[in-house]
């Protein structure tokens, strides 16, 4: 689509870029003729096989628009002081119904006016606003009023632009509205613009507010963690006041996630009722608000973080926000996770509406951490392959003079004393295994102790005069600086080109600090939380456009670098680093609220881990990490004949039921959340044909059986053959029932002892 080329340009990329990148990617029709004619101009672009059936409508009588998909509407309008009024989001409804022109709250009293009561899609500080705005500036003159006005708009297929503007000064707003038709899910954000003749100062922009239903009793769902702790699932009661999720940490962060849901508290489960959900798609400091308002109406506004942000815009220059992704759904919160997961699948990940499957992959880290040389790897590749591995992966200390964390990064280059012939005897012998090559890189730092810092200190995040704080010894690249991202762009692009690299495990180890840019005017500093993202979208957009077979996952430390904004650049995500595989029934768990399972990638490691020291079974720790994207990160050095032929039998088990578990519909049937002694995971295929099932118990006590598990999903008509993976069923289940049976009737396992685990398909059989 154009509006892409639109909130690429927005992220640094350049029309050309993007247009080379769109061809291969996204199949565009006619892309490079439209790139070339329209250039950032929003304007729309079907993919092949696209329906053009208008999905948006405007009653230019009453002035109002209406998006409709298969169960879900959004309507708002046009009222009598030309602000854009939210009306209705929720349940699909009847093409018969019509609404009236909205008006404007009258308000409460002198102290809550119509400016505040009024649920406005997107609103300026100013006039009187004391709830969060979505857009702050301030003048030259000092003055930091902005009150705007609906102009036009225009409907485009699937895609929604309207212009608003300040009631006396020339500054402009353009928001864009994009609506998925298959999953409802509704893409939002917003472009500034300066047409004033002087410059001014931005000092929040929010990509959009999301108006709820009124209603006193929402319950907010969102994410939380630490390192090793990721993805912790947060439950509380929305109450007057403000909800702030947010990092200020430059990036992502484990802290909070950029996801949230809002249901009726007591009124759902995770198969039925309401839920509003969002997910901001921005990889640098990010803010989610979540307000009940004086009058007790709930909205989310959502942007870059407001903390020490401040952007010059230039005359003539404009600022695009992120994209603010929200849907709804009737089906409780498995719904909306299934609705997202769908959504990033189809519309965000590279190679959509069709991303690969993910590889099995083995990282050699665990088993030589910083000792890597030519012989060990080749020594590693031989035992992986045994066992059908698909991808080899040499982690942290190939380069440089990188024999520790102290040193070396920054410096692209391959060790000649660990591989005196460069990497090609390793990758040649890799590939004469049946497995393609992958490499760690950490592109975005530099170890004071490196040939970079030496030659260029001044190319760090830092104030001058100041201290430079380090994170695991290593300081933070400027990103943001044009000759920093032509360095890492080069550094990547010359070793992908002179090595058959089929995948880069992109990882990033801490957070900002002093963020300073000493080489732009002071009133330019603070760009650098906006210009540093564009720039590292600009590089991996670029990497992929010209060498589109390397696939990346995004890595930060574990999940702290986890967001639809890096997820459309990368095909897979690290979680976390911590592999404990009883831990990671609740990271997963959590994890999957936003994000789908094929990107999650979940490795077996070496037990006990250095995290809780528990012993667990190699079984266990498989059936735990086959609930994502596998790996396996185990010495294999220290394996057993047994481990190596447990190992095959699970990797080949894996393969058969691959596609249902990355590509299929997840039903959390028990959840790991508070305590749980089970837990239980199903995933259903796109066709409904097959279905895969996890099971695991944490300890059985006083001969109490494990739970029925109800499955979900199924056609109640067609007939299913189930067969066990790992484990034991009930020697009373027929091997074949109607869906209707499973779902009902319920499946038996038999689970007894401690971190026990099972797993079991289905699969249609034709009468």
């Amino acid at each position: 689509m154009i509006a892409e080329v639109a909130r690429m340009i927005g992220r640094g990329t350049n029309a050309g870029t993007f247009c080379a990148a769109a061809k291969h990617r996204r199949k565009l029709r006619f892309i490079v003729l439209l790139c070339i004619a329209f250039g950032s101009t929003h304007l729309p672009l079907f993919a092949e096989g696209q329906s053009n059936a208008a999905l948006i409508h405007f009653d230019s009588q009453a002035q109002v628009f209406r998006m409709d998909t298969a169960d879900m509407s959004y309507v708002f309008g046009i009222n009598e002081k030309k602000q854009l009024q939210a009306i209705y989001w929720g349940k699909r409804l009847s093409s018969a119904d019509t609404f009236a022109m909205p008006h404007s709250d009258p308000g409460v009293s002198s102290f809550e006016s119509s400016t505040n009561t009024t649920r406005q899609e997107f609103v300026g500080w100013g006039g009187g606003l004391y709830v969060e705005p979505d857009l702050k500036v301030t003048f030259p003159d000092g003055n930091r009023d902005l009150v705007l006005e609906y102009v036009s708009h225009r409907i485009d297929g699937n895609q929604l632009t309207i212009l608003l503007k300040d009631i006396s000064r020339e500054v402009y707003v353009e928001l864009q509205y994009q609506i998925d038709a298959s999953t409802g899910v509704l893409t939002r954000s917003a472009q500034v613009h300066n047409r004033t003749s002087a410059p001014l100062t931005v000092e929040e922009i929010a990509s959009a507010t999301w108006n709820l239903p009124h209603g006193t009793d929402y319950r907010l769902r969102y994410l939380t963690g630490r390192w090793a702790g990721e993805w912790s699932l947060r439950e509380q009661i929305v109450q007057p006041g403000k909800t702030i999720l947010e990092s200020r940490r430059g990036s992502t962060g484990a802290q909070n996630n950029p996801w949230f849901a809002i249901d009726k508290n007591g009124s759902n489960d995770q198969e039925y009722g309401d839920v509003w959900f969002g997910a901001l798609g921005w990889s640098g400091s990010w803010q989610i608000s979540i307000e009940q308002d004086a009058t007790e109406q709930v909205r989310v506004t959502g942007g870059p973080n407001r903390f020490d942000f401040g952007y010059r815009l230039a005359p003539g220059e404009h600022l695009q926000s992120p994209d603010f992704y929200a849907g709804y759904s009737r089906d409780g919160i498995g719904g909306a996770s299934r609705l997202l997961h769908r959504f990033e699948i189809s519309n965000i990940l590279p190679h959509a509406p069709s991303p690969k499957l993910r590889p099995i992959l083995y990282n050699s880290w665990e088993a030589t951490e910083f000792k890597v040389d030519e012989a060990g790897q080749e020594a590693l590749a031989e035992k992986a392959a045994s066992i059908g591995i698909e991808r080899f992966v040499v982690d942290d200390g190939w380069f440089g003079q990188r024999s520790s964390d102290h040193a070396g990064l920054g410096d692209w280059y391959v060790n000649p004393v660990k591989f005196p012939h460069g990497l090609k005897p390793l990758i040649d012998k890799v590939h004469s295994l049946g497995m393609d090559f992958g490499l760690w890189v950490e592109p975005e730092m530099v170890n004071p102790d490196s040939d970079l810092y030496r030659k260029h200190p001044d190319w760090t995040l830092n104030f001058t005069g100041r201290p430079r704080t380090e994170g695991r010894n290593q300081l933070m690249l400027n990103l943001a600086r044009p000759d920093v991202r032509a360095y890492v762009f080069q550094s990547l692009d010359k070793l992908l080109n002179e090595n058959d690299i089929a995948f880069l495990k992109w990882d990033y180890n801490r957070n900002w600090s002093e963020p300073g840019w000493p080489a732009v005017a002071p009133e330019d500093e603070k760009k650098v939380y906006i210009a540093y993202i564009q720039n590292l979208y600009s590089i991996l957009d670029e990497l992929r456009t010209k060498h589109p077979h390397v696939e990346i996952e995004s890595c930060s430390g574990g999940g702290s670098r986890v967001d639809l904004g890096i997820m459309y650049y990368t095909d897979e995500v690290w979680p976390s680093d911590n592999t404990d595989a009883f831990d990671r029934l609740l990271i997963q768990d959590g994890f999957t609220y936003a994000y789908a399972p094929g990107v999650m990638m979940a490795w077996v490691t070496d037990s006990p881990t250095w995290v809780n020291k528990r012993s667990l079974s190699l079984e266990y720790r498989f059936l735990s990490s086959m609930q994502g994207s596998l790996g396996v990160g185990a010495n294999l050095n220290n394996w057993k004949p047994e481990d190596f032929a447990t190992a095959k039998k699970m990797v080949t088990q894996y393969k058969q039921i691959r596609e249902t578990v990355q590509r299929g519909s997840l039903y959390r049937l028990i959840s790991p959340q508070k305590g749980s002694e089970q837990s239980v995971t199903e995933s259903v295929s796109e066709d409904q044909r097959h279905a895969v099932a996890f099971a695991f118990l944490h300890s059985s006590q006083m001969l109490y059986p494990f739970p029925t598990i109800y499955l979900r999903g199924l056609k109640t008509d067609a007939m299913y053959r189930i067969d066990a993976l790992d484990g034991k069923l009930s020697k009373n289940l027929p091997p074949v029932a109607s869906g209707a049976f499973w779902m009902e009737h319920g499946v038996d396992v038999e689970l007894r002892g401690d971190f026990q685990a099972a797993a079991f398909r289905l699969e249609i059989v034709e009468r």
